[in-house]
Order: structure tokens, then sequence, then C-alpha cells
């Protein structure tokens, strides 16, 4: 089928993409790379479509499909986006991704690469001709790209071959590509994932998520963007999470169980209502944790999969909880993120958590205590502090104990709450012993960037102390504000932080 009339189908609603296919993930170097193949007639592959009547076809995004029998995407759809993005200047209704990926393709005539737009480089020359003017002007505007190139007396001699090239480049329309149907009476949604997922073997499968989101659209096809526009809430919070795991919690409100094979048979009216508990208790969560124990951003905040079982408990207490239970939850919290309880196998040890919420003698108490049985205690020791890297599994721990125990900043003297208000305050890592005076010094990596090393302050003050050594700015801050060190876990002796200077980051 040529790519012109894959195009068309998609502008017609007869192609479109299954609910269940990833968003639009391609950079500028893949696109880049893929036009440099059509243009080159390099093989760029076929696609698979799932041939199915649109009536029945559960499909991405708002635009209508055509009637009759409809083409869904299983394999392309990277490529035909990219295409699609740059030839009509714009996504397709049913798109999901960065726009910029495909914005600004140039094309150069001389040297007939391709790449982005960079306004220093190419404004002004006439070499570099914008990839989706040409392709929406087609070979009608070609004579106003001649008149351009005309016009430079340098360039009159090669318009004629210019031309070509332009003629070339447009003609990767008329290009075929192989298109290959799954069709049939027997080709269920649980089938055509299971054909998707072979297919896809070499880039990323569709998790159990993916599929159990899939079935979820088919009674409510509106599932996908309800949850999509409050992870977005969260995400301006600066809480990143996805739909998996969102779904999860949705899963433990309505089943009690980590896997999705039990939402399976869950109504329309059941997932709206297991959606609307979930996020409700996942707000109290996280104010909780933002709150309670300073983890207020993403980077921070470890064991994220301990909050579908958080959403579990707060479920069964209808949201109220008094301050030793709460404190207990977030006590586990904390306690299952240090140790890494969900790093691995994280169906089964969530699956155990809620066992042990269950029954007459479940709760919290049983649930701190499993967790004390699987690790082995729960006594934090010096030794877990050295670690190295903004993902040591105990930098959050530091910036909790930032958060929360009163440690103050050393520009203004003022604790370091989640309260603070401003760009300017908020926490950034500082380097005690500056990262550049360390590797002058032939410091290694995990060295410098040890968390005996680091300490949080304000930006504005971070920015004030630049890149001089502790011996310097130590005594200015102390005679400042009497304690702010000490605050921050620095030796009040002098001398000791002297000593201390090469053990510190060691």
């Amino acid at each position: 089928m040529r790519i012109s009339t894959i195009l068309d189908h998609i502008d017609s609603g007869h192609m479109a993409l299954p609910e269940f296919q990833r968003g639009y993930v391609w950079n500028r170097d893949q696109v880049r790379g893929l036009f440099g193949s059509l243009y080159r007639r390099h093989p760029v592959g076929g696609l698979l479509v799932w041939a199915t009547e649109s009536k029945a076809a559960i499909h991405r995004g708002e635009g209508p499909l055509a009637a009759g029998v409809v083409k869904l995407l299983l394999d392309g759809q990277q490529r035909i986006m990219s295409v699609y993005g740059a030839v009509r200047g714009k996504p397709p209704q049913f798109f999901d991704g960065n726009t910029q990926a495909f914005t600004g393709l140039r094309f150069h005539l001389e040297s007939q690469t391709f790449a982005f737009y960079q306004p220093l480089k190419m404004q002004g020359d006439p070499l570099w001709i914008d990839v989706t003017e040409l392709m929406k002007k087609g070979t009608a505007g070609l004579g106003e790209f001649v008149t351009r190139l005309s016009t430079q007396p340098a360039l009159a001699a090669k318009v004629g071959e210019y031309v070509a090239r332009l003629s070339w480049l447009l003609s990767v329309t008329d290009i075929d590509l192989h298109v290959e149907e799954v069709t049939g009476a027997d080709k269920t949604l649980d089938v055509v994932v299971d054909i998707f997922n072979q297919v896809n073997s070499g880039g990323t499968k569709l998790s159990k998520g993916d599929l159990a989101l899939a079935k979820i659209c088919v009674d409510w096809p509106e599932a996908r963007d309800t949850m999509k526009a409050k992870l977005n809430e969260w995400a301006k919070a600066d809480y990143h999470f996805n739909l998996d795991w969102l779904l999860r919690s949705v899963n433990t409100v309505l089943t009690g169980e980590a896997k999705f094979q039990f939402l399976h048979d869950k109504s329309a009216k059941d997932i709206q209502d297991g959606l609307k508990r979930a996020i409700k208790h996942i707000d109290t969560s996280l104010n909780l944790i933002n709150g309670r124990v300073g983890l207020d951003h993403d980077q921070v905040f470890f064991g994220r999969f301990g909050v579908p079982v958080m959403v579990r408990y707060l479920d069964q207490q209808s949201g109220s909880m008094n301050e030793k239970e709460r404190d207990k939850l977030l006590f586990w919290f904390v306690q299952a993120g240090m140790w890494g309880r969900f790093s691995g196998s994280t169906e089964s040890f969530i699956d155990q958590d809620l066992a042990a919420l269950e029954g007459a003698d479940g709760g919290l108490d049983k649930l701190l205590e499993q967790l004390r049985l699987w690790h082995g205690g729960l006594r934090v020791e010096p030794g877990h502090f050295t670690g190295w890297s903004l993902g040591a599994r105990f930098y959050p721990v530091l910036y909790l104990l930032t958060r929360m125990g009163q440690a103050r900043d050393w520009g203004t003297g003022l604790p370091l709450k989640a309260s603070l208000l401003g760009k300017m305050n908020r926490l950034e890592v500082h380097h005690i012993f500056p990262k550049a005076q360390l590797y002058k010094r032939k410091f290694k990596r995990p060295e410098v960037n040890a968390l005996a090393n680091f300490c949080f302050l304000t930006k504005d003050t971070n920015l004030n102390i630049r890149d001089r050594l502790p011996e310097e700015y130590f005594p200015k801050i102390e005679k400042l504000h009497p304690g702010a060190l000490a605050s921050q876990w620095i030796p009040e002796d002098p001398r000791a932080v002297e000593d201390r200077k090469l053990s510190r980051v060691s």
C-alpha cells in the first residue's frame, strides 16, 4: 500500500490505533533516520494491522472511524506517525506523544541529508528546505522553490539538479509498504495482543496492565483519558506515575489482589467506582507522605508500589485513621522503601502485604511484622548511608531527615520544611566538598557523590556558595546562623571537619 494511501486512510478513519497501543515515543534522531532511509529507498519494514469491524473496534483518540472494516495498526505506529507528522504538518487525531519529534524537519539540497531546524545554522540558507512545506505544497509548489533558488547566482547552475532532488523527496509518499493483516472471527483481543507482543519482541511488550486497560476500555472507552487526566494532575505536583501504577491501586481497592487478571470480570461501573475510591486514597497517601515525611517530589519517592497497599488499607478503613494508625502506616511505607521491598517480584510482595491486612488477625501490626521478618530487622545503621549518587536507596532517607528533622538552610537559617514557597526555595543537592575541587584532586565519582558529601540547601543558597571549600564558607555560615551546620550533621569542631575532609567522601 502506498504511503500516501495510508495517510489518506488515517484521515478518513479507515486506519487507526487499537486502544492497547502505547503512545508515540520516537525521538528526532529516529525520525531523521527514517526519512534518510525513505529518501534513499532503503527498506523500512512493513505494517501489521488488525482488520476488524469498526462498530466493534476499540480505538485510541476521539476521531470517528469509517463504517465497515477498519485497520488498527499493530506494528509500524512509530514510522507511520513520523511520516504523517512531517508530511501533514500536524499529528493525527489519535496521536499521543511529543510532536516536537517530527516538527521542523529540514532537507539539505547539496548534501541530501536531513536535520532539524537550527536558526544559526539554517536561517537564510536556501539549500535547507522545510520538508513539511514541500510536502504540503506538492509538485504544484515546485515552481516556488525554483524561483527561490534561481535568485541565488551561486546556485543557478545547479537548479535543475536540485529540483530533481526535491521531486525525489516528494515521491517518498509513493513508496509501497507491505501491509499484513490479522483478521478473522477467532482473533479476540487476547489473541491480537499476543500477536502484537510476539511481533514487538524487540521493543517494549504490552504489560498485563495494558491488556487489562484495553479490556476495560471495551465497556468504558473514556477510561484511559480519565486516568491520564489524574496522572497529569499528580505530575504537576512533581509526582510522575504511569497507568499501570494507578490501575494497580484500582485493582487492590476492587479485588484485594495485585494481579490484573482479577479485574477482567469487573464491569465498567465497578471500575469507575474503584477508580474514584483509589484516587481519593492515593491523594490521602500522597498528602501524608508529603506532609509527614517530607517526600515531596518524584525523585525521592521510593517504594511507590507501597501506595497500592496503603490504598487498600485506607479503603478498608473508609479513609478514617487515628494518629497512631497513621504513623504506623507511614513507618511501614518508609521502611518498605528503605529496604527495597518492591524492587523485585513486585506483584508477589504486594500480594503478601495485602494478605497481611486481611482477616481477623490482619492489620498494620501484622504488616510491620511481616516486613521485619522479611528483612531481618528494621534498625537503620550508619553504614547504610555509605552509598553514592542520587539513585542510592538511602538518598531519599537523607532528604526525609532534612525535611523533617529541623535541618536549616545555610543562607537564611530557616528550617527546610516542605512548606517553603518560591522557586528559589526549592531544595537542591549541595556537595559539601565541591565537585570541581574534588575532581581537581583526582577523587573518583563514587567518592565525590557519596551520600556523606550531600546536604540540602535552597537554590539561592546553593548558588551563593558556588564551588568554595568548606574552610572558607563554614565560618561565615556559623557566624550568621549558629547551629545551622550542626543541623545538617556537620561536626561542630572545625578540626574534625578538616580531619574528616577525606573520610566524608570515602
